[in-house]
């Protein structure tokens, strides 16, 4: 039934766009356009209705029904599913009239346009997350209606707009979790552990919490940075005692440890390492941005070295190379350090 809905939907669409622009009648006055239009608008006939409240303003722009044909403008977009055109004429509106008794509609019905922009045909009979998708709607809706709740804390729309406000915070604080675990997959740790600081720091009383400080732990806990992972797991186990990361009061990674070993060695299960394991906290681009430095080093002409008294070149002695030449065995030198 789901296809057939979407088959008569488009099929609906298609014939609207191909359809003519209705025409207004030029000797229609004021009252007869206002009147035609409110018509409309209750017979759900947004598309007309648009029509002849832009008639209405151009051809009486001083009229008494000017402001408040702007003002349904707005609605009328709004249920023909135009944010755009909505937001545009909210915009215009609050613009031209912000002293308006009415402005507080044109602000929530501007929030509201934001609202529902993500709900497009798709979401309406297919089970999407919203919570994945790009917050950028969700987060325009959310200033906008604290806009309104901010200059107009008595307005008959402000609760509607409170509610709506809690909804938008916690689905924007979910997106940033699915961020911070996809950040985790891909072995991201830092940008993982931000995420998740940030929903803690700036998503208070939301469910999202309790998942920020796991993410954090998490992330702690991989980079080796112990004193942050044991604060974060405190914190957690204090305000979160049944969060699913913890079972029987022990930390349990919602993501396994990556295995960054090489094929050869994974084949050979560790008997032979393509290349040594790295040190906590160390990374192949750190030894990388190392290597370089030290090429760049030795390129360095002799006339631009440090000289002594003399004139010689002053030789950096490497010690640590030495003794790491030292400490290798004769196994390590006959193998060129394949099984170092």
């Amino acid at each position: 039934m789901q296809v057939k809905h979407l088959l008569l939907i488009a099929i609906l669409a298609l014939t609207a766009a191909c359809s003519s622009k209705e025409v207004v009648d030029e000797n229609l006055s004021e009252v007869e356009l206002y009147q035609q239009a409110q018509t409309d608008l209750d017979n759900n006939s947004y598309t007309a209705a648009t029509a002849k409240l832009k008639a209405l303003e151009s051809r009486y722009p001083f009229g008494r029904y000017a402001d408040q044909a702007q003002l349904e403008l707005i609605y009328a977009n709004y249920k023909n599913t135009e944010p755009e055109a909505a937001k545009s004429a909210a915009e215009r509106f609050i613009r031209l009239h912000p002293q308006h008794p009415n402005v507080d509609y044109a602000y929530y019905l501007k929030g509201l346009t934001s609202f529902d922009q993500d709900v497009g045909l798709l979401s309406r009979f297919l089970p999407l997350d919203m919570t994945k998708r790009d917050p950028g709607a969700a987060r325009d809706s959310y200033n906008e209606f604290a806009q309104l709740t901010s200059r107009f804390p008595n307005s008959r729309y402000s609760p509607d707009a409170k509610q709506r406000m809690i909804y938008l915070r916690n689905l924007l604080a979910a997106y940033e979790i699915h961020v911070a675990d996809y950040y985790l997959t891909r072995q991201a740790y830092v940008a993982a552990a931000n995420r998740g600081r940030y929903v803690v720091e700036n998503f208070q009383e939301t469910p999202s919490v309790g998942d920020g400080l796991a993410i954090m732990t998490e992330a702690y806990q991989r980079l080796h940075l112990d004193d942050l992972a044991a604060t974060s797991l405190e914190t957690l186990k204090l305000n979160y005692p049944n969060h699913p990361t913890l079972v029987d009061g022990q930390f349990v990674p919602s993501v396994d440890e990556a295995d960054n070993r090489s094929w050869l060695s994974k084949a050979t299960l560790g008997l032979i390492e393509s290349r040594p394991p790295l040190p906590p906290g160390e990374t192949r681009a750190n030894q990388d941005v190392q290597r370089q430095f030290r090429d760049a080093k030795d390129a360095i002409p002799n006339d631009l070295k440090p000289k002594d008294e003399n004139g010689d070149v002053i030789e950096e002695e490497e010690h640590e190379s030495e003794a790491n030449n030292s400490d290798r065995s004769w196994f390590s030198y006959m193998t060129f350090g394949v099984f170092d």
